[in-house]
């Protein structure tokens, strides 16, 4: 069978389409990229925002209009939320909840009486999401979270906290390296919560991954300020885990925090980032912030600008609030104006771009290890362009001879410039 998958939202959803993946390829059946050619489509959906929640509809209707003599199915989140009207889209044959995610690749091929030999009925091949074009993997460690913030949909959809096995999850690493994969992403809705069900924790997991696994680049998908292990910051050590951290505030005020009921003030948030710059040279730190939470003042908006400016983050991910209904926040009074959202969206924006570009500027004249992913090749040209990141997770180009190729090798290379907004290197001979 030939299966094509297709995702919208976070990490954790990228990270659950790969596992899909490898499980058709273990099976047998063929992942495919072009839509029209495939006899299965799979759609894992988000519902973060409302915006999601319309996405993710579009995408499927998209999908079935493409290819309507496929079978359709769709999983995550906002299928698992609106499941009477995601079945009622027109086209969809099979719906799997969060709940029973792990047994998607089973339930589909069962349920939709697809159960007959594949075209590829040998050794698996690459695993799926290489033969994507892709360099790094989306490991997913964990599902489901303990706490409750009051914007949060996601934690009610996912459901209580699980997390995997080591073995399992040493298995899956060293699999993605074996098929090419050189940097891998540790994921999970609440992945500072690994463990709490298997008596163990996240320092033991990327300690046993260190160890068992010889991917060159490990990084940390989002972890909450709150969560991090005693002795974390001492993995860093090793320069296999990457000196990037993506650490969600959602506001830089204390009171809309509490609204948020998000277990971290400003003041333990700044004195965190303060130690784990001391600790792990280079330090990127990244975070979220929710324009617009119920009831946010002037006074309190102003609060946030400030401390983002104060932090210097290297990218912040900014989401204008979006009333879900079945949050505690729903139903909280004062929402604010759309028109006050947008107006301090794009303020935020604004100083965002100004840190991006300063954080560049210092970068100049430093030597930093890359991998290289997206070749953008130019007709009639002798020449090809590259972009990559660097350890600490900054976009990076380069332009090379066309006899030089970079795709999934990592070079170590000086910074000399900035070309399009992002930092330039020159490489003059083969990785």
């Amino acid at each position: 069978m030939r299966i094509h998958l297709k995702t919208l939202g976070c990490r954790l959803n990228e990270a659950e389409l790969e596992s899909w993946a490898s499980d058709f390829n273990a099976r047998g059946h063929q992942v495919v990229n072009d839509v029209c050619s495939a006899d299965i489509l799979v759609i894992n959906t988000c519902a973060v925002t409302q915006n999601a929640v319309r996405k993710s509809r579009q995408l499927v209707r998209k999908a079935h209009k493409k290819n309507p003599k496929a079978k359709l199915v769709i999983s995550g989140c906002y299928a698992t939320l609106n499941e009477n009207e995601a079945t009622a889209i027109d086209g969809v044959d099979l719906l799997i909840n969060n709940a029973q995610k792990d047994k998607l690749v089973e339930l589909t091929l069962k349920q939709l009486n697809t159960d007959v030999m594949p075209t590829i009925a040998t050794e698996p091949g690459e695993i799926a999401l290489f033969s994507r074009g892709r360099q790094r993997a989306f490991i997913k460690v964990q599902d489901g979270c303990r706490y409750r913030c009051t914007f949060c949909i996601v934690t009610i959809a996912r459901g209580e906290e699980k997390s995997k096995l080591v073995d399992d999850i040493i298995n899956e690493i060293n699999l993605a390296h074996e098929s090419g994969i050189k940097e891998i992403i540790v994921t999970g809705v609440h992945l500072g919560g690994y463990g709490s069900d298997t008596n163990s924790n996240l320092y033991e997991l990327i300690h046993s991954i260190l160890e068992q696994t010889n991917v060159p680049r490990i990084r940390m998908g989002s972890l909450e300020p709150w969560d991090l292990p005693e002795n974390f910051f001492s993995l860093f050590s090793n320069d296999r885990l990457l000196p990037h951290m993506h650490l969600p505030i959602q506001s830089g005020s204390d009171s809309v925090l509490r609204r948020m009921a998000r277990r971290c003030k400003t003041d333990e948030f700044r004195q965190l980032a303060i130690n784990a710059k001391k600790l792990i040279p280079n330090l990127n730190i990244t975070t979220d912030i929710i324009v617009g939470f119920p009831g946010e003042t002037d006074e309190e908006w102003q609060q946030t600008l400030d401390f983002v400016a104060e932090m210097q983050f290297a990218n912040v991910h900014i989401f204008t609030y979006s009333k879900r209904e079945g949050t505690k926040a729903a139903g909280l009074i004062n929402q604010v104006d759309e028109k006050i959202k947008k107006a301090r969206s794009q303020a935020l924006h604004k100083l965002v771009e100004g840190m991006k570009y300063l954080n560049i500027e210092q970068m100049i004249g430093q030597e930093t290890s890359i991998l290289w992913e997206d070749k953008l090749v130019k007709h009639d040209s002798k020449r090809n362009s590259y972009l990559g990141y660097t350890a600490n997770y900054t976009r990076v180009k380069t332009t090379t001879d066309v006899s030089i190729e970079l795709t999934n090798h990592i070079t170590i290379n000086k910074i000399v410039a900035i070309e399009d907004g992002m930092p330039y290197v020159e490489i003059n001979t083969n990785p």
